[in-house]
């Protein structure tokens, strides 16, 4: 019976492209997450996520069918909202994050008030709908999969040294402007795309979870960086065949299977003495 399940399940064009787009975005985003975790982005990346909201909301309202280039531009805005106001006002970040999010998912909010007919496509970016991408999704996934992947692992020396010693970091010589404002570019294109996968409110889970799960087994950044790559594509591909056997929604499955992974990983660590403060 089980085998029976599996091949109906993978003979699903919608269910082989929800893998694909799983086994593309799963591992970026944890990839990612080691430095947004080492960066203490997480909020600024739930910002970002929280702003495509208002992307989508402008982007229907603008006739479009599909929003994702309103909502990736509009993204784009919102970070360079927040890099400007980090760099040019005395506002501590978290207050700058704040003010950022609740002013664009008011924005959203009130566009799509003044919508009718969306209820459903919001709903899916709101809550994520992989089941729904298309081979375009897809193929944009793996674009950014091989393009952001090859850019931070060509450049790993120098991004660490920017993470753990910005100061160092520039004294070397190492362009630390242009590597944070091109990292930033990066999160704001991996998070805006991961909407699809998990949805507005759960796409940070993704960029956390695996990371901090990673962090209790791993010794050192390239320990961290493995395990939290496997761990990512075991979260994101188990959510995908969990949310086909029990007929859930597909975010919040990656999201628990994110956590089971997040508390056995502890565990484990706690057991070995590897859980670090």
């Amino acid at each position: 019976m089980g085998m029976a399940i599996r091949i109906r399940m993978l003979s699903e064009p919608y269910m082989q492209r929800a893998l694909l787009v799983a086994l593309c975005m799963g591992p970026l985003c944890a990839l990612m997450g080691v430095f947004v975790t080492a960066r203490r982005m997480a909020f600024f990346s739930d910002t970002i996520s929280h702003g495509a909201l208002a992307g989508v909301a402008l982007g229907f309202w603008m006739g479009f069918s599909d929003p994702t280039v309103p909502m990736i531009v509009f993204s784009l805005m919102v970070a360079g909202v927040l890099v400007w106001l980090q760099e040019n006002t005395e506002l501590l970040s978290d207050t700058i994050l704040a003010v950022v999010l609740s002013g664009s998912v008011a924005l959203g909010i009130v566009i799509l008030s003044s919508l009718k007919g969306y209820r459903g496509e919001i709903q899916s970016y709101l809550f994520g709908d992989i089941l729904a991408i298309g081979w375009a999704d897809l193929r944009l996934g793996f674009v950014l999969l091989v393009v952001v992947s090859f850019g931070l692992f060509s450049n790993l020396t120098r991004l660490t040294l920017v993470t753990a010693h910005p100061e160092l970091a520039h004294s070397c010589g190492v362009p630390v402007r242009i590597l944070n404002y091109v990292f930033v570019v990066a999160l704001t294109f991996v998070v805006t795309l991961s909407i699809r996968l998990l949805g507005i409110i759960l796409v940070t889970s993704l960029l956390v979870i695996p990371p901090a799960a990673a962090r209790s087994l791993s010794c050192n950044l390239r320990q961290q960086i493995c395990f939290s790559v496997l761990l990512g594509l075991v979260a994101s591909l188990g959510g995908v065949v969990g949310s086909y056997h029990f007929d859930a929604p597909c975010g919040p499955m990656i999201v628990l299977v994110c956590l089971v992974l997040f508390v056995a990983a502890f565990l484990f660590g706690r057991l070995k003495g590897r859980v670090r403060p």
